[in-house]
């Protein structure tokens, strides 16, 4: 085979990934969970964010990966992130328009194999699906989760006062 395989490959003896080196662009909720989420499964992780309060704010004071502070559609900003050496890329900052133009220059420009970008549009999602992105639509996996969730008879046998009166107790 000649260059890089098109999926991670697997650990010796396993079914888990071999640790990947993954560059997010937004340390907002979504990006700094997935961040937190990957280090732990020991991977690592770069997030790149322009607000240095956002690292504070929502990685954990043990994050184990790195942060760079800048924008991630910047060339500058995503060679000091490490993009040359990417195995993945994950454009989840706030700005449907900010992620396309970031996730295509982590795999047009910088050769990224796997880059995911986040979009919050169902319309854009479906054009930048076009384009040859993968694409993770918030509002189009919420709506399949709720309406999951209001359809499954086993989630509505709960005792949701009782439930509630547990998290009240904590």
């Amino acid at each position: 085979m000649t260059g890089p395989p098109t999926t991670a490959p697997l650990r010796q003896g396993s079914h888990q990934p071999a640790r990947l080196r993954v560059v997010i662009m937004g340390c907002g909720r979504t990006g700094a969970t997935l961040a937190t989420r990957l280090t732990a499964d020991g991977h690592v992780v770069t997030v790149i964010d322009p607000n240095p309060a956002s690292f504070d704010r929502y990685l954990p004071a043990d994050f184990a990966g790195r942060t760079v502070l800048g924008n991630g559609i910047d060339a500058d900003v995503l060679r000091e992130a490490g993009i040359d050496r990417a195995d993945g890329f994950v454009a989840c900052a706030g700005s449907d328009n900010e992620n396309l133009m970031a996730a295509q220059i982590a795999a047009v420009e910088c050769g990224v194999k796997r880059v995911v970008c986040r979009c919050n549009d169902a319309v854009r999602a479906e054009l930048f699906s076009e384009l040859g992105m993968v694409i993770a639509s918030t509002s189009q996996l919420a709506a399949r989760a709720l309406r999951d969730a209001l359809m499954d008879d086993k989630e509505h046998t709960r005792d949701v006062a009782a439930s509630i009166d547990q998290l009240l107790v904590r």
